[in-house]
């Protein structure tokens, strides 16, 4: 830094100065100054590959969602022959959930560099999320192992991640601090078969949808049974995860309640006897679909009497889908309360509560942003979960933390009117976002900074 500053005094408007002083303010952690800093560069060169390239990543990670797919769009706009441009766009559609936007651009940046890896591990990975074969010639060996970024001093604790085409991994950039441990990433369903592991000291499996990547975990669990080290979230202890398993394990346990879960074939589904058939397997209206593999509220419906059926289902992929009872959790006012906690190393955590009027919960589209009344609630949760919840349900969480045995996972939860705690999911994909930028917010860093901080303690002890 002293160095750009003294070299920018002689070279006020040279573009490249400007960019090199802002990724070393990035570097730094000082998010503010780099922001202005990239935004100067643009200002002297407003094609400038790199800042708009660093500027779009530097955003995408801390939420500001809209403003960089904005800076991708006018990254390829400024370099469309620029495969890398293309790929990183098409990343971030994939986590969007947008696969044929993806698609595109990963087929782009394929065409104008055939070497990409990345370019190959997307369209593979696309494929693989649209239930299609990857293309025999989309991938080799050597695109199985990826080397992330280390930005530590000295060599870092050497840590593998498995991961899975799929879109059931986990959100493990949060967890894993890229200043202690050098993380090699590890495909799966691309890494041949009798191959020895790349040099580690702790394993990670971030595969943790049992439900979108059965063959995944499989895979996962043949690979980690060749390694003598620590391994954070067994395979086996996540592959009995999926929807229906954990709703069947926890139902026994005193002070739960889970929603009756199972998958049915679409072809009952959408027969002229459908109400019958669910009446025959314990179901009654009004009930939930959804389509396997998906979160956050996608591809998730409410079927609110018999003749709705059909039209829910031209809405919901798959040829099997869950069928799930509804178990209403309104409060006297007609509010729906989702909890949820996070377990880490045996140890609970709170991590939010949102509110809404609607059955479907999820805390940034929830009654929250505008409600200061609903976000004190949140504050007192994050504050002091046991108080809230009361000793019953505190203690029936930590009787499904034990009955899962993850090292990682989280549950989405309600409270019924006997104190009950109402599983809604229970999971190893749990994600811990961090909040936006603004100061409506601030309240929640504290709890999402804990998670973060027992996961790194968790990894650091396991590795010794």
């Amino acid at each position: 830094m002293r160095a750009l500053d003294a070299a920018l005094r002689t070279a006020p408007e040279n573009v490249e100065l400007h960019f090199e002083r802002a990724r070393a303010l990035e570097k730094l952690g000082r998010r503010q100054e780099a922001l202005d800093a990239y935004l100067e560069t643009l200002r002297l060169g407003p094609a400038h590959f790199g800042a708009l390239t660093d500027l779009a990543i530097m955003l995408y990670n801390a939420n500001a969602r809209t403003e960089a797919f904005a800076l991708f769009e006018q990254t390829i706009e400024h370099h469309p022959q620029n495969p890398v441009a293309h790929t990183n766009f098409a990343y971030v559609l994939l986590k969007a959930g947008d696969l044929g936007r993806a698609r595109t651009h990963y087929e782009a940046a394929l065409a104008l560099d055939p070497a990409s890896a990345e370019a190959r591990r997307g369209v593979a990975t696309v494929a693989t999320q649209l239930g299609e074969q990857p293309p025999t010639d989309a991938s080799d060996a050597g695109d199985a192992v990826v080397t992330l970024p280390y930005r530590g001093t000295g060599t870092g604790i050497p840590l593998l991640l498995l991961c899975s085409l799929g879109a059931g991994n986990i959100a493990t950039a949060p967890l894993i601090d890229d200043h202690t441990f050098a993380v090699t990433k590890l495909i799966v369903e691309l890494f041949p078969a009798g191959s020895p592991l790349p040099v580690h000291r702790i394993a990670f499996n971030g595969i943790g949808d049992a439900d979108a990547c059965g063959a995944a975990l499989a895979s996962a669990r043949a690979l980690v049974a060749t390694t003598t080290a620590p391994v954070v979230n067994p395979p086996e202890r996540v592959i009995p995860t999926g929807r229906a398993a954990v709703s069947g394990r926890l139902a026994g346990l005193e002070g739960v309640v889970t929603a009756r879960t199972e998958l049915v074939p679409r072809t009952q589904l959408a027969g002229r006897d459908a109400a019958d058939a669910l009446a025959a397997r314990g179901f009654a209206f009004p009930l939930l679909v959804r389509s396997p593999g998906f979160h956050t509220g996608q591809h998730f419906t409410l079927v609110a009497q018999p003749a709705d059926l059909a039209a829910a289902l031209v809405e919901l992929p798959g040829d099997e889908l869950y069928v799930l009872a509804f178990v209403d959790t309104r409060d006297r006012a007609g509010v729906f309360r989702k909890y949820r906690a996070m377990f880490v190393d045996g140890r609970l955590y709170p991590l939010h509560l949102a509110l809404s009027h609607q059955w479907k919960v999820h805390y940034y589209s929830a009654e929250m942003a505008e409600n200061a009344a609903h976000r004190a609630l949140d504050r007192a949760f994050l504050e002091d979960m046991p108080a809230v919840l009361g000793p019953a349900a505190f203690d029936a969480l930590g009787r499904i933390a034990t009955t899962l045995g993850l090292d990682y996972g989280g549950i989405d939860f309600g409270i019924d009117p006997e104190g009950r705690v109402v599983v809604f999911e229970a999971n190893a994909t749990m994600i811990v976002p961090a909040p936006p930028a603004d100061a409506r917010w601030d309240y929640r860093r504290v709890a999402v900074d804990r998670v973060c901080a027992a996961a790194h303690a968790m990894l650091l002890a396991r590795a010794g």
